[in-house]
């Protein structure tokens, strides 16, 4: 009896791995509900494949964001309460593709800060011109918990550059989930790492038996934040079940027919920007445009220990400006 068949893994072990199933493996199911007769009927799903004639977009605009924990803090409350807080770096920046002229332009990017805390007497940390204004969080305020109280701002400033960088007929690719920007017209969310398994076993065949440039039907996930997906592979040598696929999203307010058709285009768009396994441990999901916009907003956050030096030095002996 031959034994089961191992692969390993492209990207480089210290990004995780491409697929990461929730507990109990990859068979696991997800809890949210779905919805997979909406392109094809369940029984039908197959491949679909390129569209002929089909082309992409003139102008394709991909945003980021990155964050950073620049250093943890505590508070001391006048009632002898403590509250922990983290004051994080954060940017958000768009590339405009233009396919015509087969060229790439950072088309804006903005940088933000901001010191996180459920603390009621928290005040701004100023650092020389760097500020840190207090953003309250609910609850307890959980050290923990408190990175991902960043990513609501992180959010909001994707918004904002992408909005002044936007024109008629172009196509936003977001790189992970939409979130708060289902609202934007032409808009896709590209994830690029699969954390649940949404299908049944049945259908997850179908995806993961695509080839390069092929796209699993149209589904739709019946959740709060869901709204209508897809599955499709980007160039990648043979490899691992999952290797060089990602699911995209876009708005569950469009009609089934809008989805499906933006579903064709990302097919048509996406693989073009695949990045190759030499240049980038993340290879091919870690889009080439996305990976030098990430490296840019890293460079824009500024020093990290020159910032926890500022940070040590602004709250030593008085607290956050108390």
């Amino acid at each position: 009896m031959s034994g089961p068949r191992l692969f390993v893994d492209a990207w480089d072990p210290s990004y995780g791995a491409s697929f990461e199933a929730a507990p109990g493996g990859p068979t696991a199911s997800s809890s949210a509900q779905v919805d997979a007769d909406v392109e094809l009927p369940a029984v039908d799903w197959r491949a679909i494949g390129p569209r002929p004639g089909l082309r992409a977009p003139d102008v394709v605009l991909l945003v980021d964001g990155v964050r950073r924990i620049d250093a943890s803090v505590w508070t001391a409350e006048d009632d002898g309460a403590s509250f922990p807080g983290v004051a994080a770096s954060y940017a958000a920046g768009v590339v405009l593709c233009d396919l015509e002229r087969g060229a790439a332009e950072l088309a804006g990017a903005k940088v933000g800060r901001g010191l996180f805390t459920a603390s009621p007497s928290a005040e701004e940390v100023v650092c020389g011109r760097v500020r840190y204004p207090v953003h309250r969080v609910g609850g307890a305020g959980e050290l923990s918990k408190l990175p991902a109280a960043v990513q609501a701002p992180l959010t909001a400033l994707e918004v904002e550059v992408s909005d002044a960088a936007r024109t008629d007929g172009d196509l936003l690719v977001v790189d992970g989930p939409l979130r708060a920007r289902r609202q934007l017209p032409r808009t896709l969310g590209y994830i690029k790492t699969q954390h649940s398994q949404y299908l049944d076993a049945r259908l997850t065949a179908v995806v993961t038996g695509l080839r390069p440039g092929e796209r699993s039907p149209v589904f739709r996930l019946g959740t709060a934040w869901g709204g209508w997906s897809w599955y499709l592979r980007l160039p990648v040598a043979a490899g691992a079940p999952w290797a060089g696929i990602v699911r995209m999203e876009c708005s569950a307010e469009l009609p089934p027919t809008e989805a499906i058709a933006l579903a064709d285009l990302s097919l048509v768009t996406l693989p073009r920007f695949a990045s190759s396994p030499y240049k980038d441990p993340r290879a091919p999901q870690n889009l080439v445009p996305i990976a030098g916009l990430e490296r840019r907003l890293r460079a824009l956050l500024g020093d990290a220990r020159l910032l926890h030096r500022a940070l040590t030095m602004a709250t030593r002996g008085r607290g956050a400006r108390r």
